[in-house]
């Protein structure tokens, strides 16, 4: 779980024209580590953490620079989103929620509903697509260009915005494609106003990461696809929001299939069951909305302590005649 990074596009999602932002302060850090590190981390390892993310945006843009002069990518024509990479099920709900007589009811007949409350599970990519884009991450872990972590909980993975995949292909997705289903399913949580991402990768391996501890993710809506490989078990597990007690919380299992995503609440808690066998890898995009973060954090429930960030960054916005430059407050 990541309480910091982020993104900058108008709050409409148009053309970079604000400030791209970072929410971090040591309070902030320390309420949103996982929950097993919260009370063994000192206030001098916090410090340094808060320094670290700080620079993250900086030594990211840095790693990007570097794969695009040195990467040269297998498959360079997934780079760039075509609705031939689409499961049609996953259009034809698209088209569907296009429509001006789309509703919210209408949609949830459509699309299969997980016994955790508004938890959706949508074919997304055709096979074909995700045994590409497989090999495109596989060829990229073998290269020899830096590498970063997805975030703080997964250890095994890739940044797909430091790949080159934002602009040509998850911009487009978000903006097409699942804006008008989560417009319609989550509009109170920004979801007709995501205007920004962070799309990664992550790997589970039975000599690496089994699974992944009960968390929450630092957006307002997620969607969770399972590209393969063979595995078995590795089933997600979701409670409730955040804000519910654990002793109040009933966990539902959702099995994870191929090429099939699952779309959630992003405050909505949730983990990973541990495989059993084989190598399951996850295409997680983190949707935000900055017309919800910039008065308060989801990670925090504080109003945002920001400073300038890169690309996406956080997901918090600030114009460039009211913030020109932003300190840590």
């Amino acid at each position: 779980m990541e309480a910091v990074e982020r993104v900058i596009s108008d709050p409409g999602g148009g053309s970079s024209q604000s400030t791209t932002l970072v929410h971090v302060d040591s309070e902030t850090l320390a309420a949103t580590l996982p929950l097993p590190l919260t009370k063994m981390v000192s206030s001098r390892k916090v410090s340094q953490e808060v320094e670290r993310r700080q620079r993250l945006s900086v030594t990211s843009a840095e790693r990007a620079a570097v794969i695009r002069d040195m990467y040269r990518p297998l498959h360079p024509h997934i780079y760039h989103l075509k609705e031939s990479f689409l499961d049609p099920r996953f259009t034809q709900v698209v088209e569907y929620c296009r429509s001006s007589s789309a509703t919210e009811q209408g949609l949830s007949n459509l699309l299969e509903e997980q016994p955790a409350p508004r938890v959706f599970r949508l074919p997304v990519f055709n096979r074909s697509f995700c045994e590409q884009l497989l090999e495109e991450l596989e060829h990229f872990e073998m290269s020899a260009v830096p590498k970063g972590r997805p975030n703080t909980m997964n250890h095994h993975g890739v940044l797909l915005d430091e790949l080159g995949f934002d602009e040509g292909f998850f911009t487009p997705l978000r903006e097409q494609y699942l804006q008008p289903l989560t417009s319609l399913l989550y509009p109170e949580y920004g979801g007709g106003s995501l205007d920004s991402h962070k799309a990664f990768v992550v790997k589970y391996n039975m000599k690496e990461d089994l699974d992944l501890s009960y968390h929450y993710d630092n957006a307002e809506v997620t969607l969770n696809v399972s590209l393969g490989k063979d595995f078995k078990d590795g089933h997600l597990y979701f409670g409730d929001m955040r804000q519910v007690p654990l002793s109040d919380t009933e966990c539902y299992e959702v099995e994870h299939r191929v090429t099939e995503g699952l779309l959630h609440r992003a405050q909505h808690m949730h983990g990973a069951l541990p495989i059993s066998s084989g190598q399951r890898w996850n295409l997680i995009m983190w949707m935000r909305a900055s017309q919800e973060r910039n008065t308060l954090c989801p990670m925090c429930n504080r109003k945002p302590t920001l400073v300038e960030g890169h690309g996406f960054a956080d997901g918090f916005t600030a114009t460039p005649t009211l913030c020109p430059t932003l300190p840590v407050c």
